[in-house]
């Protein structure tokens, strides 16, 4: 199964995950996933949104598609917010690593919470962004 790792009871980031790793995904309770990697970006071996897509809405989870590269725009961090605040819950996102997808949830909670505790959070799931605590 893919390397899942917690944020928080609402959100986990994962890296690239598979269409084979759905089923599972699904079974540990996740209602969404958000695809935050372009398609291609890996090259031809690089698992397709669609196959995934077609394999989680058939096990009945949403799917979100915000495929981007480097930094989350401000653009991306507001669909990201819109997402995460209308998907059903537990939301799991990924991309090649999960940073991409940690840090647009961490840029969708600036101002809510201390910065502290958002850098605490995704240090916890192990990555760091304290290089954002300006923007938090």
């Amino acid at each position: 199964m893919a390397d899942i790792r917690r944020v928080t009871d609402a959100f986990s980031v994962a890296p690239q995950i598979s269409e084979d790793d759905v089923e599972a995904i699904a079974a540990a309770g996740y209602k969404t996933l958000v695809a935050n990697r372009p398609d291609g970006e890996g090259g031809v071996d690089q698992p397709r949104m669609g196959a995934i897509r077609a394999k989680a809405e058939s096990l009945g989870l949403s799917f979100a598609a915000l495929p981007f590269s480097g930094a989350p725009t401000p653009e991306i961090v507001e669909r990201m917010a819109n997402i995460l605040n209308e998907a059903p819950q537990p939301v799991l996102a990924y991309c090649r690593t999960g940073t991409r997808s940690i840090t647009a949830w961490a840029l969708t909670q600036a101002g809510q919470g201390s910065a502290d505790d958002i850098i605490d959070a995704a240090a916890a799931a192990g990555y760091d962004l304290s290089s954002l605590e300006s923007l938090l």
